[in-house]
Order: structure tokens, then C-alpha cells, then sequence
């Protein structure tokens, strides 16, 4: 076993040795990432998004909304041993009053899965409306509610985002740390407004006793959008990207129109987003096995091929299982191609980007503070 540090109270100082990266900070206690010469399990990473939805908050869900597939494609990039994580997000929103004041202000959106399309749906669907932040019940509820890993490598992380002092409600954020600590799970603070206030009303308390880290952000800010050259093909590739997809059984053709709803929400909230969720969809991330052929097929290909012909798209019916292997492995290999085009396109985007940007240090988005946060926090799991 190779044993790392733990990140803890935001004291984070990388150091990028020959092997993965290893974190030291203050307060921290070490955890053991598998020695994987023989065999090893691909990394898991689970976060859970709490976001409050009171009045004051849609600036919060809009950059939320934005900034979604940019943290999936970041985690989605890193590995252990040269294995691409397993991704689980869930989502609660709290602080509304629309929910039962018995339950806290507080309701489960999504469990932790790897359906980003759910998330995506679901995040979209959010509405803010006013009530009270309870934010140490929040995290509890989310500690006890969830199917967190048992593995002692896993990256569990609650991010909690919201303006009203931490202390409010009947459960105190340190016990809600002190069951996070027993589930090894870290808790990152977000507080939407200034820096100081954030510390006195004690989001930053909040970070320093779940080990994690202390962010503001302006959730009115917008994080500034820069066009390259191969923004249209991206997009054009993602269409094509589309066209290979075969959803079956009873519940396939409405998650193909999921699908492309959320490709609607994702160019809603600008091109940056709809270029992000392009890429995560050319990703391994992106895994749609319970709904569509190509990716049950990758799983399960004997399945799919005595699968029941009530069960499969118009394009097969009447195929033999031959010709059903035939045209299934043309269409994987399609979709293949256009995901490698997608990922050289974007590798060359972010390079032009990367030139073109101008440095701002007032820019306070969810993109320039959450996602470099999780991505210091990946390391000190052996995730480069």
C-alpha cells in the first residue's frame, strides 16, 4: 500500500514527486492507496452538491447549471495507475421553502450516480425560493442518506454552497463534521459573498472542521467565454455524436430525448457549457448502459445480442444475431472515431484558450475556485 495525506483545513501544499502526488498538510491523517502491480480496481471519486435554492440563490444555480460538465471533464481526466475513476455526483438542495420544514428545508435531488444526464435534468429543474439555511443538517443528511464507498481510497467529498450563516438549524456543522470524519468523507464551503463575512458567520469553520477547503465566489459573476477556432466543429461532432445512439427497451426512446434536452440546457447557459458537455459525452464518463444499445453492448454484448426484438430499436428488428453483431460493432466503431476527433479538437481548444486568456483576479466563478479546489484535493488520492 502507498500511503497519502489527507487534505485537511485547506493547508494544501502539492508536491509533484516521480510518482502520484502527495499532500501534506496540517491536521491531516494519512490514507492508503492500493498497490496495484498485481490487480487494482478503477478509483472512485463521490461528490455530493449541496446548493441552497432560497430566494437569494439563483446566481449560485445558474453557475452551477455552467459549470457542470467543466467538473465532470476535470476529474474525468485524471487517473490512479493509469485507471480512469468511476464519477458518482448527487445532488440536495436546501433552504427552500417548498420543502416540508419537518425534513429540514432540505431534499435529496439525485443519489450519488454516474447518470450525468439525471443530474443534469434534475439540476436544471431547480427552483429557488426563500426559507431557512440549515446548513449543518444539510451535511448530516446527506452523511446518513447516501451510499458512500467503503473504500478507504475513494475520494468522498460534500461541497456545500450557500450566503446565510453556517450556524443556523438544529443539528451544529461540528457534529455534522464529526460524522463526515467516521465516513472519511471532506466538506468544501462555498460561500456566495465576501471573504470576511463568510469566515465570520463561520464557512470557513465549517471547511477547518471537515477538512476540506474555504471558497467565496460572486455567484453574480460570469465567467468569461473565449472563442476558438474549433468551437463550430466541436459542436457539429457532438450532432454527429447523437446519430449513434439506439436506446431500447421501454424506456429507451424517452432517455434519447433526455439526451438531447440536455444538450438544450447545456447551450442555454452559453457555449462554453455546450462545448464542456460535448466533451464529457466523447468521455468514459459518459456511460448510458441502461438505455442505450451501443454502451450495453460494450457491458454485456451476449445480452444484447439474444436480447427479445420488442426490446430493440426499429433499426434492428428483423436482423439476425449476426447482422445485429455486425451493425452494433460499425456503430461503436463510429462513435468512437467522432469521440477522438471531439478529444483532439478540444486538446487544441484548450491550447488556444490557454494563450488567449488574460488573468482576472476578480473573477470569483465556480469554475475558478470549486473546480481547482477539487482537482488540489484528487491528488492527495493518488489521482493524477
Amino acid at each position: 500500500m502507498t500511503k497519502f495525506v489527507k487534505p485537511a483545513i485547506g493547508l494544501i501544499t502539492a508536491l509533484m514527486l516521480s510518482g502520484p502526488a502527495v499532500t501534506v498538510s496540517a491536521n491531516a491523517h494519512e490514507i492508503e492507496i492500493p498497490d496495484c502491480s498485481v490487480n487494482c480496481a478503477a478509483p472512485v471519486i463521490q461528490i455530493a452538491l449541496l446548493l441552497d435554492t432560497s430566494n437569494s440563490m439563483d446566481g449560485l444555480i445558474a453557475q452551477t447549471k455552467s459549470q457542470l460538465w467543466m467538473l465532470v471533464n476535470e476529474l474525468g481526466e485524471t487517473n490512479r495507475h493509469g485507471m480512469t475513476p468511476k464519477i458518482e455526483l448527487a445532488l440536495y438542495e436546501y433552504g427552500n421553502t417548498n420543502i416540508s420544514v419537518s425534513k429540514g428545508y432540505i431534499r435529496q435531488v439525485t443519489s450519488l450516480t454516474t447518470d450525468l444526464d439525471n443530474v443534469s435534468e434534475s439540476l436544471f429543474a431547480l427552483k429557488t425560493r426563500g426559507g431557512q439555511e440549515y446548513a449543518g443538517q444539510a451535511i448530516a443528511t446527506a452523511i446518513d442518506e447516501l451510499e458512500w464507498s467503503d473504500d478507504p481510497s475513494a475520494m468522498k467529498l460534500i461541497i456545500i454552497a450557500g450566503n446565510e450563516p453556517f450556524t443556523q438549524g438544529p443539528v451544529h456543522y461540528e457534529s455534522a463534521c464529526k460524522r463526515a470524519q467516521r465516513k472519511g468523507i471532506l466538506i468544501d464551503t462555498i460561500h456566495c459573498g465576501d471573504e470576511k463575512i463568510g469566515i465570520d458567520t463561520n464557512w470557513k469553520s465549517g471547511a477547518d472542521c471537515g477538512g476540506g477547503i474555504y471558497m467565496t465566489i460572486n455567484q453574480d459573476d460570469v465567467a468569461a467565454f473565449i472563442p476558438s477556432p474549433f468551437d463550430d466543429e466541436i459542436l457539429q461532432l457532438n450532432k454527429k455524436l447523437n446519430k449513434t445512439y439506439y436506446g431500447y427497451g421501454a424506456k429507451g426512446g424517452s432517455f434519447m430525448e433526455r439526451q438531447l434536452s440536455q444538450d438544450s440546457n447545456a447551450a442555454s447557459m452559453g457555449i462554453a457549457s455546450e462545448i464542456a458537455r460535448a466533451k464529457t459525452k466523447s468521455s468514459k464518463q459518459y456511460d448510458n448502459s441502461t438505455w442505450d444499445l451501443l454502451d450495453a453492448y460494450k457491458k454485456d454484448d451476449k445480452a444484447v445480442i439474444e436480447m427479445e426484438e420488442s426490446e430493440l430499436p426499429d433499426e434492428l428488428k428483423g436482423l439476425s444475431e449476426d447482422e445485429r453483431k455486425d451493425f452494433i460493432e460499425a456503430k461503436i466503431s463510429e462513435r468512437d472515431s467522432i469521440s477522438a476527433e471531439i478529444a483532439s479538437l478540444e486538446k487544441k481548444r484548450a491550447e488556444f484558450v490557454d494563450q488567449q486568456r488574460q488573468s482576472n483576479a476578480e473573477e470569483r466563478t465556480l469554475e475558478q475556485v470549486m473546480i481547482k479546489a477539487v482537482k488540489s484535493q484528487a491528488k492527495a488520492y493518488g489521482l493524477e
